[in-house]
């Protein structure tokens, strides 16, 4: 009874402490990630108070965040929608892919990690987060935009690859042989192809089970049948994050909305379960010596991600505003980012992997949604008042004008 009395307390103390971050952050404008990130640091190994006993149930509850949050993120698309998008904008994805994965791996290799790291630090600056883009999306009223669509399919893209680069990167950290490699890989192609055939074909058939009028038994059946699906994705070696981003794929429609509306109060708990965990996980003490690499690595990858989101907006003949809007909403790093450098920790790819890619992250998850709102806020400010601008702007040219 007593240790039952210390887990209450300690997840009573976190909770009740996430919900006051939380506030701070919504009224400072900026992502609580990096807030729950850094709450996991205090609380964990060579943090200020470390828990004594309620690590292991934060470890399940953050398992089932990652599941959540993946859930809710297929629950955006449907299967028509992600092949048209594939179609439509591959050309975009490719150079996303490109530019942001090829950054980590080199880190990697730079610092002798070895290709095991170098594989999963590409996974790590590859990646957009796509619930801090979301939520900067709709906080700054730009989900009616006209980029908005190239930014949601690039999303779309990355989290195709991750469903073909999770059971890639767990073959390798699993050390496994080619073979046994190509069988895993194998395996999760297959598992992602016929998941996709279900949802296109009898897509109205898995509604039509899930679907009821009671709210209370809708949440139980989706939320049942993604554990059981990330369940079995899991066995069979395919992450059961993509298990779960492929059940939401396979809702569309008005149950879709329904069963978002349902899952976003469960998915934020769970959620922020998840990145205090992976700070509990972290020494801070090993944070530091990695400071000065996390910083380049993130001024690189802002850097790549505003050339994705320009190239890929122009090409869908997107303005300049519209160009620059897109690069920095895909700027953020959160929760996929996490989970790859979790892995990769946990398989002992290199204990400074996981310090980096928690760095890096915090940096990140803070300026991505900081910089939209001070570009929207820019673009504003010259939209209210373009003949002052540009008065202003001839003023200086005239001024700084070399004398003849």
């Amino acid at each position: 009874m007593h240790e039952i009395g210390i887990i209450f307390l300690e997840l009573g103390g976190i909770i009740l402490g996430l919900g006051v971050i939380g506030s701070f952050a919504m009224r400072a404008g900026i992502s609580p990630i990096p807030l729950y990130l850094m709450a996991g640091l205090a609380f964990g190994h060579g943090g200020i108070v470390p828990l004594s006993t309620s690590e292991e149930f934060i470890h399940t509850a953050s398992e089932i965040g990652v599941i959540l949050l993946l859930l809710t993120l297929g629950l955006e698309y449907n299967a028509d929608e992600l092949v048209t998008s594939l179609k439509g904008n591959a050309r975009g994805g490719i150079v996303d892919l490109v530019l942001n994965a090829a950054p980590g791996a080199i880190v990697a290799l730079l610092l002798g990690w070895g290709p095991v790291a170098a594989v999963a630090m590409a996974g790590v600056t590859y990646a957009t987060s796509s619930g801090i883009t979301a939520k900067v999306l709709s906080d700054l009223g730009w989900v009616g935009n006209r980029e908005t669509p190239v930014v949601l399919s690039l999303l779309v893209f990355e989290d195709l690859t991750m469903a073909l680069y999770l059971p890639i990167l767990t073959a390798i950290l699993a050390g496994v042989s080619f073979a046994a490699g190509a069988v895993t890989v194998a395996i999760a192609l297959a598992t992602v192809s016929v998941v996709l055939l279900v949802s296109l074909k009898f897509g109205r058939v898995i509604e039509a089970f899930v679907r009821s009028p009671n709210p209370e038994v809708l949440l139980l059946k989706v939320f049942g049948l993604t554990l059981l699906v990330a369940g079995i994705a899991q066995e069979l070696q395919v992450s059961a994050a993509v298990g779960a981003f492929l059940v939401g794929i396979a809702l569309s429609g008005e149950i879709a909305h329904e069963a978002m509306a349902l899952l976003a109060p469960l998915r934020d708990l769970f959620a922020a379960m998840f990145f205090v965990f992976f700070g509990l996980n972290t020494d801070p003490a090993t944070i530091l010596p990695m400071a000065g690499v996390a910083v380049a690595l993130a001024v690189i990858s802002i850097i790549t991600k505003l050339v994705t989101g320009h190239y890929a907006a122009k090409r869908a003949g997107i303005g300049k505003a519209g160009r620059a809007r897109a690069g920095i909403a895909i700027v953020p790093r959160g929760e996929f980012n996490i989970v790859i450098a979790g892995l990769a920790v946990a398989a002992g790819a290199h204990p400074d992997l996981g310090p980096l890619a928690a760095g890096y992250v915090l940096i990140l998850a803070a300026f991505g949604p900081l910089a939209a709102r001070l570009l929207q806020s820019a673009i504003s400010a010259l939209a209210d008042h373009p003949e002052e601008k540009l008065i202003a702007a001839l003023k200086l040219r005239r001024n700084s004008a070399p004398e003849r």
